[in-house]
């Protein structure tokens, strides 16, 4: 059965980090991106949360399936969990398929909702995947949501990127510091040996990374074994696939530098820096 809404206090005050996922444009693998990285960062050793905020197309449960459903909890809501990663997502509001119709003020009322009374607890990241677009629910989360910072995801294709520039555009407006570039779909390489194949293009993703002064944190490659993981609700860490040892590594170092540049903004924060463009010389 789908879960009431109720408004109630702000439950974000034990999470150490909160980091919009975002692209401003669908179809470029954020969420993808967003299960991994929490899979990932969890393999690590670290206690990690997903608000899936795409209220219009949910598909983080399809991708991270939970084993304890969210619970009502008077006026509060306790997440599901998902093999250790907590998660909330409209599609616990919905029957499965059944589609999110509702107009921005009552879409703004699910994602104050989702802000206010999930009762996350302690967690050292929550990841927030954004929807596409810079609307009504893009403005409630930067603006509430107490961000630390946003990541982008783009491909390098010229077309996403025009519609990624719009989405930093909105965090700058709203001050809130962009952490760095994710290149998704990157390129295909059929096997280590081989070379690899630029199918959306090549350096768009480094380009846009100079045009706003921010690192390139990974290059994410097309990779079928990603598709498969998510499709059937897996994570990259238990696929038998052994072509996706390098995938694995290459997420492995996303989070490294994801967890380095959350850090190093965190101190330039607390030092009360002006700027919020990072200092990336010394990493």
């Amino acid at each position: 059965m789908p879960l009431p809404i109720y408004t109630n206090g702000n439950s974000l005050q034990q999470i150490k980090s909160i980091i919009g996922i975002a692209a401003g444009k669908g179809g470029v693998g954020k969420s993808t991106i967003t299960v991994q990285l929490a899979l990932t960062l969890q393999n690590l050793g670290y206690s990690v949360g997903i608000m899936d905020a795409d209220l219009y197309g949910p598909s983080i449960r399809k991708m991270l399936p939970e084993n304890k459903a969210p619970q009502q909890n008077g006026n509060s809501i306790e997440p599901a969990m998902c093999g250790g990663i907590k998660m909330i997502s409209m599609a616990y509001f919905r029957k499965t398929q059944e589609a999110t119709i509702i107009r921005a003020p009552i879409a703004n009322n699910f994602i104050a909702n989702f802000i206010h009374n999930v009762q996350w607890g302690a967690l050292d990241y929550l990841l927030i995947d954004f929807p596409p677009g810079t609307g009504d629910i893009q403005l409630t989360l930067s603006q509430q949501a107490r961000l630390t910072c946003a990541l982008i995801v783009t491909t390098p294709q010229e077309i996403a990127l025009q519609d990624v520039r719009k989405s930093i555009i909105l965090f700058e407006q709203v001050q809130v510091p962009i952490l760095g570039i994710v290149e998704n779909m990157s390129y295909y390489q059929q096997s280590p040996q081989l070379e690899k194949v630029h199918i959306f293009g090549k350096g768009g993703g480094g380009r846009l990374a100079t045009e706003v002064g921010v690192p390139m944190i990974a290059q994410i490659p097309l990779e079928p074994s990603l598709c498969h993981c998510g499709d059937n609700g897996k994570s990259i860490f238990d696929n038998d696939n052994p072509n996706n040892q390098q995938t694995t590594e290459l997420f492995l170092k996303l989070a490294t530098n994801f967890i380095a540049h959350v850090e190093t903004l965190k101190l330039q924060q607390a030092q009360g820096l002006q700027s919020f463009k990072l200092q990336w010389q010394n990493l």
